[in-house]
């Protein structure tokens, strides 16, 4: 027996949460968004409009769809203000103990029959979920970047994921009109398993002196028909977040293949996080990508 989701509360107004609205919203869904500051939620709802105003260019959605779309999302200033929701997903950056810190802030404000998710790209499930109030209606809701574009969704089952919960989980992914795949309760779970470590290996490869920037994602694209290299998409993701996946991987596994390359600590030491902060593998200032290396 599963239930509907009608109403989605999303805590963290990111590239993820913004992205998570968007497609909820288009789909007839109500939002209800929530983050740490009121700067911050508008900032992703001007994200949503922007994106929803190049979807229209495109000739992908119409301005009535993108209106009604932005009049089902509303805000709320704190967690209690999502108690309404039938599901509330977690967006927040991909770090473990800021997760837990919501989930055990927000869980004993919500009614006992709300499913909880996480967008986590990495974490644990299970222990995630044990922080809850509810881990038998907590699930792993993995949706990739750009959340728009890319029809990929990873559902992770915690231990005490309950089958109701993961079959309402299934429904509402695709009601989206996207396509889930399960994955197990294994650290950074399908997508980011394979493709995390082939990004830290091209940095291994930079680091190394193999090749540069530029002969790394050449190589790449045209040798394995990759739409994007693979130092241009660690930049596109975040170098902090694919630094976060790598040690999670470390960790969780304990094989050296998943050690963080040293280049990569220290591009994150540095402050240079990719695209977001206009410098990675590549400067973004200019307006026209440049090889930092």
């Amino acid at each position: 027996m599963t239930s509907k989701i009608a109403r989605v509360g999303i805590v963290g107004t990111g590239q993820m949460g913004s992205g998570i609205a968007h497609v909820c919203s288009l789909a007839g869904l109500e939002v209800r968004l929530n983050d740490v500051s009121e700067e911050r939620i508008n900032k992703g709802l001007a994200t949503i409009n922007g994106n929803m105003a190049r979807q229209i260019t495109r000739g992908q959605i119409t301005e009535e769809a993108r209106q009604a779309a932005l009049g089902r999302i509303s805000t709320a200033s704190d967690y209690a203000g999502l108690a309404g929701c039938d599901l509330v997903i977690e967006a927040a950056t991909e770090n473990e103990e800021v997760k837990r810190k919501i989930f055990a802030q927000l869980c004993p404000l919500l009614p006992p029959e709300t499913l909880v998710a996480s967008n986590t790209s990495s974490i644990s499930i299970t222990r995630l979920a044990s922080v809850s109030d509810r881990p038998e209606r907590f699930i792993g809701i993995h949706f990739m970047n750009p959340v728009p574009l890319m029809q990929l969704v990873e559902l992770i089952r915690g231990i005490a994921t309950s089958d109701e919960t993961f079959e309402t989980a299934r429904a509402f992914v695709t009601a989206l009109g996207k396509t889930a795949t399960v994955s197990e309760d294994f650290p950074a779970f399908i997508v980011n398993r394979i493709l995390l470590p082939m990004i830290n290996e091209a940095v291994y490869t930079l680091y190394e002196g193999v090749g540069s920037v530029e002969a790394i994602d050449t190589a790449m694209r045209l040798g394995a028909n990759h739409p994007m290299g693979p130092l241009q998409l660690a930049d596109f993701i975040g170098l902090d977040t694919c630094l976060s996946v790598m040690q999670v991987l470390h960790e969780g596994l304990a094989d050296s293949k998943y050690r963080p390359c040293p280049l990569l600590v220290k591009y994150v030491e540095a402050g240079w996080l990719g695209r977001k902060t206009q410098r990675g593998f590549y400067d973004y200032r200019s307006g026209t990508p440049v090889p930092t290396r």
